[in-house]
């Protein structure tokens, strides 16, 4: 087993994915809800898009609008990145976002960290590249400026 699928078999974090998935309800009990999780898996880091459709779309959304599949399975809903430019006097908030990315800046709403902290997820697939890491949170910061509404 090479160095690398140990890691993200045994060591990483498990992230939410695509979908979440409803427990069948019984005649006599509530319908239950829960998150499907899964160990990160590798995408391009020069992608922006590619990274957020694979690490952020199942909760926020194809487009950021926070109604990703996921959603029904969360104690709070993840906001609309669309609007955090329009939510901010007009400006997109690039060092809140990467710090959220980064985990250095916690999100109250998020309540038990329902998000992952995916700076040190990244950080795990980077496999000694340091580079690698700021790189995807860059990138991934970037693509959601480009998902503003004008």
């Amino acid at each position: 087993m090479s160095l690398r699928t140990y890691i993200q078999s045994f060591l990483l974090a498990p992230v939410v994915v695509a979908a979440a998935w409803l427990a069948m309800p019984s005649p006599s009990a509530a319908q239950t809800k829960e998150l499907k999780q899964v160990p990160i898996r590798t995408t391009d880091p020069s992608s922006g898009a590619a990274m957020f459709k694979s690490y952020c779309a199942s909760c926020h959304g194809t487009v950021g609008k926070g109604d990703g599949p996921a959603v029904v399975a969360l104690k709070v809903a993840p906001g609309d990145l669309t609007l955090l430019s329009k939510n901010n006097g007009g400006k997109f908030p690039e060092l809140r976002v990467f710090g959220v990315l980064e985990g250095t800046i916690p999100l109250a709403s998020h309540g038990s960290r329902d998000m992952p902290m995916w700076g040190d997820l990244f950080r795990s697939l980077a496999l000694g590249d340091n580079s690698s890491p700021h790189l995807r949170m860059r990138n991934l910061t970037e693509y959601v400026r480009t998902i503003q509404v004008k």
